[in-house]
């Protein structure tokens, strides 16, 4: 799998998405009435703001590689479809959360829950799902695969807590980097693939979990990297958007090891900017580029994808393994 400086065009990812999807449609298609079977209440706030959720829910990106993980050796058993619904609503709420923590307006072109109702609101509501999601699982009474979903959960919470605790910004390493994108990212992605095992494909448990973890990190080097490559009308978000909000990602950590003082300085200056403009952001963006940390970034990504590719070599030879594999390029070529 190769991150090329070029990817496929939006129509052509969706299609992809939809191959990926294919083996296990049936059951995805059930995974958006679990959600909302775990998540109803008799409270009218409750059922209003999971109605506004629903609507902004992605593509089940992770209840899909659950879904294929149970699916390897034989059909996935009704529960994965349960524990697909759980790791979504963990996905959702990491999503509440870090939108009510950043004060973000928008998610996906829609309004967050705390722009739209309020920021209290956005907090307890990141709560209730975690806290439904810890209740189904109890009720599955699988002790192996809440210990899986609820080690993740303690992993990305960490991976919050010391990207907050980090006060000199630019003293981020790749290895600081790298800790972090797998407690943030890697870690649901592997407990995603290791409850797949776990309902459907135990024998293949910890080659799938090792997939999940390496899918994940290229997942988070490829999303990075779109926040220096791609603008608004691609991604959803303004380029250069890590950079606003002082967020030390790959590319950048890259190219500090190469740049000269001069260009070092304007970097020094845009962190030192409360409110850095849309000239100041380019400028530094451009500096990036020129030294080297988009292409750096892009050759990591490829090692994760390689190295997630590698996981899968002892699977059987099925629709779900081929699945998996194509996750692979998607992951890494997709511009949203």
């Amino acid at each position: 799998m190769t991150l090329s400086t070029r990817t496929r065009t939006p129509t052509a990812l969706a299609a992809a998405l939809r191959d990926i999807q294919a083996p296990v449609q049936d059951d995805l298609s059930k995974v958006s009435q679990e959600l909302w079977r775990i998540v109803s209440a008799d409270v009218p706030l409750v059922n209003e703001v999971q109605e506004h959720l629903m609507g902004m829910k992605g593509k089940l990106f992770r209840p899909t590689l659950l879904l294929l993980s149970s699916s390897v050796e034989h059909e996935p058993p009704a529960r994965a479809i349960t524990f697909a619904a759980i790791i979504e609503l963990i996905h959702l709420a990491t999503l509440v959360h870090d939108d009510a923590v950043d004060h973000s307006a928008l998610r996906r072109g829609m309004p967050t829950v705390n722009s739209l109702f309020s920021h209290q609101v956005s907090v307890i509501m990141g709560d209730y799902l975690y806290l439904r999601a810890l209740r189904e699982l109890v009720a599955l009474g699988d002790l192996e695969a809440m210990k899986a979903v609820t080690q993740a959960s303690n992993e990305m919470t960490l991976g919050e807590i010391r990207q907050l605790a980090a006060y000199d910004a630019l003293a981020f390493t790749e290895r600081d980097y790298e800790t972090l994108i797998r407690a943030k990212t890697g870690s649901l992605f592997m407990a995603s693939c290791e409850v797949g095992a776990l309902c459907g494909a135990p024998n293949h448990r910890e080659s799938l979990a090792r997939f999940g973890e390496r899918l994940g990190m290229a997942f988070q080097v490829a999303d990075d990297l779109l926040d220096y490559t791609e603008g608004q009308e691609m991604t959803g978000k303004p380029s250069g958007l890590d950079l606003k909000e002082h967020k030390v990602t790959l590319p950048l950590i890259a190219a500090l090891r190469e740049m000269s003082a001069s260009a070092r300085q304007r970097v020094d200056a845009l962190f030192a900017d409360a409110e850095p403009d849309d000239e100041a952001i380019a400028e530094v963006v451009t500096i990036v580029r020129d030294h080297g940390g988009l292409d750096y970034a892009r050759r990591r990504a490829d090692q994760f994808s390689r190295e997630a590719e590698d996981a899968l070599a002892d699977l059987p030879d099925c629709a779900a393994r081929t699945a998996l594999t194509d996750a692979i390029a998607y992951v890494v070529e997709r511009r949203w």
